[in-house]
């Protein structure tokens, strides 16, 4: 149902290295760059991620409640996802764990401020 994701910027080389270096994790790559933004993915046909300069001109803002998920493939990966953000600058927003259910997640903010999660439904 998810055709791509998009978190704003304000420092775009800042934000390619930062998501580039974190989605190498998950095997992903550049399906497209620009010189507003550039969007990752793991093929042509699964959700792709993309951080991008806003459109309008204006300063990238956070939206309050939004949230991006970044699905991983198992507990381990979700707890490297997220201390790789968190070694290239992201800001702890819940360290990974079970939280209810079989879910199990992490929690993160890039250095513009978006929250992201990185998840997985473990048995």
């Amino acid at each position: 149902m998810i055709g791509y994701t998009c978190v704003g910027t304000n420092d775009l080389e800042k934000a390619v290295h930062f998501y580039g270096e974190l989605l190498s994790l998950l095997n992903a790559k550049a399906f497209f760059k620009s010189d507003r933004g550039v969007g990752w993915g793991v093929s042509a046909d699964k959700p792709m991620f993309s951080v991008m300069k806003p459109f309008d001109g204006q300063a990238a803002t956070v939206g309050n409640g939004s949230m991006v998920a970044i699905a991983a493939a198992d507990p381990e990966q979700v707890k490297a996802l997220h201390a790789k953000a968190l070694a290239l600058g992201a800001k702890d927003e819940g360290a990974p764990g079970p939280r209810g259910g079989n879910f199990y997640g992490a929690y993160f903010r890039d250095m513009d401020g978006n929250k992201l999660a990185v998840f997985c439904m473990s048995a």
